[in-house]
């Protein structure tokens, strides 16, 4: 018996369609059948890639997780002080979020929903370990509150989504300039005063 060779475009393929239709249709709304029409491809093809739709939806998870963090941390330095480092995560998850809708509705959906298992959510946290790192560093060095990351996450990175969010759907236009000054109400409201 032949084993069937597993080609990374099918998976791709699977992956793309997913993220389409859960961001389109919810993921309830998004069944394999469905799922495999649009990745054009039998629906038993996705049980060669992927276990079950829990499997599917959890590698996709994990692979927006990392292309994120990809995003995140380029060119990032742990040379610069705590302010620059967190100033360049910050743009970069801006950009970000700004020119990859389809994967930041996906994520978002994902930090607001149960869909994805807890074990995989935990996986998926050590993509952001740098950023924890850099407020690890910063509450250290006196420079950032001594608080729970995420409330840290809540009151610097969150926001991000609901800014973007406004933004397609052209209701707020995030100029440079209100980037600058969304940029500069995060950094205030972690770091300690005279910082």
């Amino acid at each position: 018996m032949a084993i069937r060779q597993k080609c990374d475009k099918k998976r791709v393929a699977l992956l793309k369609a997913t993220l389409h239709l859960v961001n389109n249709q919810g993921f309830h709304h998004a069944p394999m059948s469905k799922i495999a029409k649009m990745a054009e491809m039998s629906p038993a093809t996705i049980y060669i890639y992927f276990e079950n739709k829990q499997d599917l939806i959890n590698q996709l998870y994990l692979e927006m997780k990392s292309t994120f963090s990809s995003f995140a941390f380029k060119n990032y330095s742990e040379e610069q002080c705590v302010k620059e480092s967190f100033k360049k995560v910050w743009y970069n998850i801006a950009n970000f979020k700004l020119n990859h809708e389809e994967e930041s509705n996906f994520l978002s959906q994902c930090d607001n929903t149960p869909i994805i298992d807890e074990e995989i959510k935990l996986e998926g946290l050590k993509h952001l370990q740098p950023l924890l790192d850099l407020w690890e560093r910063g509450i250290q060095e006196g420079i950032i509150k001594p608080i729970s990351p995420y409330l840290l996450y809540a009151f610097t990175i969150y926001p991000l989504a609901f800014l973007t969010n406004k933004q397609y759907k052209n209701s707020c236009e995030l100029t440079t300039n209100k980037l600058i000054e969304a940029f500069q109400v995060a950094w205030d409201g972690i770091k300690i005063q005279n910082r």
